[in-house]
């Protein structure tokens, strides 16, 4: 804090405790004093909320704050009343305790910024709350005694301190330093042929890892510090609208960074916005459609994949794509004819777009077209996305995925034109080897594009975006295509070839350079070497792949295929395991498609693990997860030899709420198939065989499979 103190005040430190302690308790009354509102009959909470401001007025008369005494003891004395049961709590009492809260924090601000408490507070406040005491006052004793102020959570408190952000971020910077210099070491020991220096890395790898989860969590705070204020702000919203609504906030202490924390906090106050402006009904239209007059917004958080996930839902009258459609082109967001030929998905992207918004008129609150665009921007410059889900008349959720830190973060490295880059592994949704890329892209439109399982995906050329060879220049042998996630668009982006995955330390980019938005920073390579991080959605606008159009064109072949296609498709992951056989799985139970260096397998207990996502990933060997037909070597199915590589193919799979990788000899295609041609096999783990792509190939049972390579596993290590 920049506290100074004034002449004659208390010391700098004694000053920055009240600081900080003030500001946490106002933080808390505030949410408190919501509660009680929906809950007057609530003792402890009203004993809390009193305990708080009496906490406050004690610490500023002993430091000499007057105008902060004064303030508080005419609310002491308001709650006190309503303690005794003199009074009641109307809205009237609340809103002027609410109003002494903010002032409470305005003193505080004051103080922290000059020394002073300053002239910014209404003087009317406290002579306010002694006449709202007043009304039904009682012959009751209103005498305050010290033992209310007493912490009850008192031994939480004694274990934990104080700790300055300012050191925590520091901290941070040090321990990305030696995860370079461990990633440096780890390098360097792969050629040692004595084993030593092997040894001494990967202990100061594991040592390393325990340090940097032990500085990231201290600097992790529980997501409801942040939505402590939503309440007050629903409230407050909820009155201006004559709308009642009611708040539920469910997975308070999922814990973020705080970075992240602060980058969340403006997006998601606009989304309850416009969850009250435009998703929740009057009380009138609610009860016509046979609604409690009440409605409902639901704030949940929690991890999910290594992220976290936020959904904030409405039980409103949601989203109508006809009408968003019919408002764009009204508006000129859209022609007439591109607004008709989207499809109900494409047209719920419509409130990303900037200028477009659905209310008829401008209020306080919304209609100028500001906003859900920002929201997504925000979200994607750390690394985020949003999704919406509506249902016309039941309401409508946003489903937020944010990264758990900024400062490390998992990244696939690639080469173009002869350079490295590092993209968020967050942003990568799958990646496409072409063995011959003349053939297979096509050009629309100006654009060159892959058909990638019926959908045109847009290709972006890195080494030509960059300036790194010629503009034009097309690949005429094999080609590497990572396709991206970019918020609102899929692309892929056409590298030389894919490295290794790999934790970064992400460092800012100069101040000359931070007008290049296809950048997201640069980081330090385990050789010494520099890579700058792509900014995947900088990229997609570079590339003008993000267009209303582009979305409309790679909408119109889904539309179209969704209504052709027969109800007994479904798409599959086509595979070779390393016996020879091709094999096929549901593309439903797939979570991602990996490639590890074999190096990174670990054994615990007689299995083969890999450290992944922040989780412990067991491995099946797809072979050995299936019985063999007969004794005897077998040359792959395909006809090619393939030779062991230095790295593992990973099918990840979903199993009863857990992740298990599938390790195959090669991951050939997704593609969609009729089961109709499906023969029975008597063959434990597979559900059938058909053929696919002019080959036969066998259906795997992935719950049969894996539960017989568990039981094979535990039979071995008996």
């Amino acid at each position: 804090m920049s506290a100074a103190a004034p002449a004659g005040g208390p010391p700098d430190e004694v000053l920055r405790e009240f600081l900080s302690e003030g500001l946490e308790v106002a933080e808390k009354l505030d949410r408190d004093l919501v509660a009680l509102e929906r809950n007057p009959g609530d003792r402890d909470l009203l004993a809390a909320v009193f305990r708080g401001v009496h906490t406050i007025k004690g610490n500023s008369g002993f430091l000499g704050f007057t105008a902060l005494q004064a303030l508080t003891h005419a609310g002491e004395t308001l709650l006190s009343r309503l303690r005794d049961g003199a009074l009641e709590l109307t809205r009237d009492r609340a809103t002027a305790l609410l109003s002494m809260i903010d002032a409470i924090r305005a003193l505080l601000k004051s103080i922290e910024q000059s020394g002073s408490e300053g002239s910014g507070v209404d003087p009317a406040l406290p002579a306010r709350l002694a006449e709202l005491a007043k009304d039904g006052a009682s012959s009751k004793s209103t005498d305050v005694h010290r033992q209310d102020s007493v912490d009850k959570f008192g031994s939480a408190a004694e274990a934990r301190i104080r700790v300055d952000v300012a050191l925590l971020d520091r901290l941070m910077t040090q321990v990305g330093e030696l995860v370079l210099a461990r990633n440096r070491i780890v390098r360097l020991a792969d050629g040692d042929s004595s084993g030593a220096l092997s040894f001494a890395a990967q202990r100061l790898a594991a040592v390393t890892s325990e340090l940097q989860e032990g500085v990231m969590k201290a600097r992790m705070q529980p997501i409801g510090q942040l939505w402590s204020r939503f309440p007050r702000v629903v409230r407050d919203l909820a009155l201006s609208c004559g709308k009642p609504v009611n708040l539920v906030m469910e997975g308070e202490t999922t814990e973020l960074d705080r970075s992240v924390l602060e980058a969340i906090a403006d997006p998601l106050v606009h989304m309850l916005r416009n969850a009250l402006d435009h998703g929740i009904e009057s009380a009138a239209q609610r009860a016509a459609r046979g609604k409690p007059a009440e409605g409902r917004i639901l704030l949940r958080a929690f991890h999910e994949g290594g992220q976290v996930v936020i959904e904030l839902s409405d039980d409103g009258g949601g989203m109508d794509p006809s009408r968003l459609r019919r408002r764009a082109a009204d508006t000129g967001v859209l022609s007439a004819d591109q607004a008709a030929r989207l499809d109900d998905r494409a047209s719920l992207e419509l409130i990303f777009l900037p200028g477009f918004s659905t209310a008829e008129k401008v209020t306080t609150l919304s209609g100028r077209g500001v906003g859900m665009d920002v929201v997504r921007s925000n979200l994607q410059s750390i690394g985020g996305s949003v999704e919406i889900q509506t249902r016309s008349g039941q309401g409508t959720l946003f489903r937020l995925k944010i990264p758990l830190t900024l400062a490390i973060l998992p990244a696939l490295l690639l080469t173009a034109g002869g350079q490295r880059f590092a993209i968020p592994q967050a942003s990568v949704v799958e990646l496409v080897r072409i063995e011959a890329a003349e053939a297979a892209f096509e050009t629309l439109h100006s654009v060159t594009v892959f058909r990638l399982r019926e959908q045109l995906l847009p290709l972006v050329f890195l080494g030509g975006l960059l300036g790194l060879e010629a503009a034009g220049t097309r690949r005429t042998g094999a080609a590497t295509i990572v396709v991206l996630d970019a918020g609102d668009a899929l692309f892929g982006l056409v590298v030389e070839s894919v490295q290794d995955t790999a934790e970064i330390v992400v460092k800012p980019l100069g101040r000359h350079l931070r007008d290049l938005r296809v950048y997201a920073g640069a980081t330090v390579l385990g050789d010494g070497g520099v890579a700058l991080i792509l900014d995947v959605p900088g990229v997609a606008q570079q590339a003008h792949v993000t267009t209303a159009e582009s979305r409309r064109s790679a909408a119109a072949p889904r539309v179209a295929e969704r209504a052709a296609a027969p109800a007994d498709r479904q798409e599959v992951v086509l595979l070779r395991s390393r016996e020879g056989g091709r094999m096929a799985l549901p593309l439903a139970r797939v979570v991602r498609l990996e490639e590890f260096l074999r190096t990174s397998v670990e054994r615990v207990g007689g299995r083969e693990v890999i450290q992944y996502r922040g989780e412990i990933l067991p491995l099946v060997d797809l072979s050995s997860a299936l019985p063999e037909r007969r004794r005897g070597s077998r040359p792959p199915a395909d006809g090619v030899e393939t030779p062991p590589s230095e790295n593992l193919q990973v099918v990840v799979v979903a199993l009863e709420g857990r992740r298990i990788g599938l390790v195959v000899d090669r991951v050939l295609d997704i593609v969609e198939e009729s089961l109709d041609g499906l023969r029975p096999s008597t063959r434990p783990g597979v559900r059938g065989c058909l053929v696919i792509r002019g080959r036969v190939t066998e259906l795997l049972d992935v719950d049969v499979a894996l539960a017989q390579a568990g039981a094979a596993a535990a039979g071995a290590s008996t």
